[in-house]
């Protein structure tokens, strides 16, 4: 049952509550008190005591936390060829509303050779070697890009024809993956909101109400992935996480896997996939029957993030062996729901509290697998 490459027993998403440090560091720079240089040795002299904590507690892996971005998604698809930022309406979570940011295509799309974030990586790589752990990076799914804003943020003068966006979506996907190959990356995971609001009527309507009609949606988001991952080496993982949510212990997406689960883990070409199974608005364990047998792992989430309450070893042990009942064991793993902070403003619990639930997956994934 030991796993020696991702995703591992005991695993994480992504995010990490940004540290004291970091924070003053970025309000700092933002009043324009230091420049982006004393940023930078800020940031990656916080990301080196994060990875050796991670790996402090048993983890196999590390992320840099997220700790260069404010938003998961848009500090990384800003800079892809033909984005930008724009001021627009926040985005609305349960009882709270994001600051007023989105991302729009104005231009034809493509990944450029100097990505910030291929930099990012490359420092994270450096710290996992000297702490002796696999360096995990964590990007936007490419669907990401088109759901959040859909047609209205696609310029018609640039695709008049989706197809032809989706077309350019996905060879820019392909070159992003080569690119953090080539950076040294064997452990990428593609971060998605999209399957989770595909599978909540009340997003499906916003959606609708907005002029986009979701029909066949999941089988075009399907072949764009498909194709960004199809020519990754063999000692490259990806994987996904599919989030409902994640902005100050708030969420958005409620609903069952039932509507999108044959295809995304049947058809869609992920080594593994991080699923959120913390509250009931997940539903049951059920359609992880379409799961095919093999060599895919699903990463069963848990462990919330939203909290700082500590779950019990017995009671994610019941649950683990309730999710057995549609999928073997030696075809799951253990990690928190999701990221802890998916913006840089972060969800509500401690640092302390973060780590505790970070050791918990390490303890049980040792004494359900033995070893990890």
């Amino acid at each position: 049952m030991l796993r020696t490459r991702p995703p591992f027993r005991a695993d994480e998403v992504g995010s990490l509550l940004r540290s004291d440090r970091v924070k003053r560091a970025r309000a700092q720079h933002e009043r324009k008190e230091i420049g982006a240089g004393d940023l930078r040795r800020i940031e990656d002299s916080e990301i080196e005591k994060i990875v050796h904590k991670q790996a402090s507690l048993g983890l196999k892996l590390a992320t840099d936390g997220e700790y260069r971005r404010s938003w998961w998604h848009f500090d990384f698809l800003r800079h892809l060829g033909g984005c930008e930022m724009y001021a627009t309406e926040g985005i609305q979570f349960a009882g709270v509303v994001t600051r007023g940011e989105g991302i729009r295509v104005n231009g034809k799309l493509d990944f450029p050779a100097d990505h910030p974030m291929l930099a990012h990586f490359e420092f994270l790589k450096k710290c996992c070697e000297q702490a002796h752990v696999t360096p995990k990076m964590t990007i936007p799914s490419p669907s990401v890009l088109h759901f959040r804003g859909g047609r209205k943020a696609i310029s018609a003068a640039v695709y008049p024809d989706l197809e032809a966006y989706f077309e350019d979506l996905a060879k820019t996907y392909r070159k992003a993956v080569r690119a953090f190959y080539d950076a040294g990356c064997r452990y990428l995971q593609l971060d998605d909101t999209v399957w989770s609001y595909l599978c909540s009527q009340e997003e499906l309507a916003k959606m609708r109400a907005r002029g986009d009609d979701p029909t066949g949606l999941a089988e075009t988001y399907a072949r764009v992935i498909n194709y960004a991952i199809a020519e990754r080496p063999a000692d490259m993982t990806i994987t996904t996480h599919v989030c409902r949510g994640n902005f100050r212990s708030t969420w958005i997406a409620s609903g069952g896997y039932e509507p999108v689960a044959e295809t995304l883990l049947r058809h869609v070409n992920y080594d593994g996939y991080f699923l959120e199974y913390d509250t009931e608005r997940a539903g049951g364990f059920e359609p992880l029957r379409f799961l095919p047998k093999g060599d895919k792992i699903v990463v069963v989430g848990l462990v919330t993030s939203k909290t700082g309450a500590l779950e019990t070893k017995d009671d994610i042990k019941r649950r683990l062996d309730e999710a057995a009942r549609f999928i073997p064991y030696e075809q799951m793993a253990l990690s928190p729901q999701c990221g802890f902070a998916s913006t840089e403003e972060g969800n509500i619990l401690t640092e302390d509290e973060q780590w505790a639930k970070l050791r918990l997956v390490v303890e049980v994934a040792d004494e359900v697998w033995g070893g990890r």
